[in-house]
């Protein structure tokens, strides 16, 4: 039940049940991962359920491909779309220009690759994920298993000459073992602190031997939907500059997926 869910909980449902209006029959739909885009891809389920909406949808870790399934949604990879009309993701952090920090849910790399081959990228979150400057959610870095120590030696030695606040590195574990993406790869986590130049780091991050992506996404997302927990929307277009605001009603009778609140 909707009075279940913590405030955060209830700002993340309200900011995916407003971007799955964008969706239309007929579109190739790249579908994000983690607990926000979770609530999206539920939500685009009772959609296909209720109103017969037919869809092509793109997972980005197996996770959300699992889930996209189980709601009924029709899954296909990138190759067979080819092209997206649409990518709705979560993030970890957004600043006023809507440069993210993504892949706190270890799946950056195919989620970049789904987001640029989409005409537009909707991201969802809730207030606590607008920052100023971004950098206080660490940064991940995918990279190979074979080297990851001299790859990680590398990012230090480029993070000296960089306008970044802290400079320490530490391998994303899972349990007593290193992390391991959909692909196989390592993640690095770089916690900054403050990162003065998002697009400069970026691309110098790139060019390290054994890195195949980090977590900055600059210049991808075209609309954020902010979600409040006393329902209210805010949705901020960095194409026309415009703000629109809302309200998404919720009653306390709605089943709104309650085993995700966690």
């Amino acid at each position: 039940m909707a009075a279940d869910l913590s405030p955060v909980e209830r700002a993340k449902f309200v900011a995916a049940k407003k971007a799955v209006d964008f969706v239309e029959s007929g579109m190739r739909v790249g579908l994000g991962t983690g607990s926000t885009a979770a609530w999206m891809v539920r939500l685009l389920g009772e959609r296909v359920r209720q109103e017969g909406l037919r869809i092509s949808g793109v997972p980005t870790s197996s996770r959300t491909a699992a889930l996209a399934r189980a709601e009924g949604i029709e899954v296909v990879t990138l190759d067979e779309a080819r092209w997206l009309d649409l990518t709705i993701d979560g993030t970890d952090e957004f600043d006023g220009e809507l440069n993210l920090i993504k892949g706190g849910g270890g799946a950056l790399l195919q989620e970049k690759i789904v987001a640029t081959a989409s005409d537009q990228m909707i991201v969802i979150a809730d207030t606590g994920k607008e920052v100023a400057r971004l950098g206080a959610f660490p940064l991940p870095v995918e990279v190979i298993g074979f080297g990851w120590q001299t790859s990680k030696a590398l990012i230090g030695e480029m993070l000296a000459a960089l306008d970044v606040l802290g400079r320490e590195i530490t391998l994303r574990m899972d349990g007593d073992r290193p992390y391991t993406t959909d692909e196989g790869n390592r993640i690095l986590d770089l916690h900054l602190g403050r990162i003065g130049n998002a697009r400069q780091l970026a691309l110098a991050l790139n060019q390290v031997p054994g890195v195949v992506e980090n977590g900055l996404f600059v210049d991808i997302c075209d609309r954020v939907i902010i979600g409040h927990g006393d329902g209210r929307v805010e949705i901020r277009d960095i194409t026309t500059g415009t703000v629109e605001r809302g309200r998404i009603e919720i009653a306390e009778t709605e089943n709104v997926f309650t085993d995700l609140g966690r």
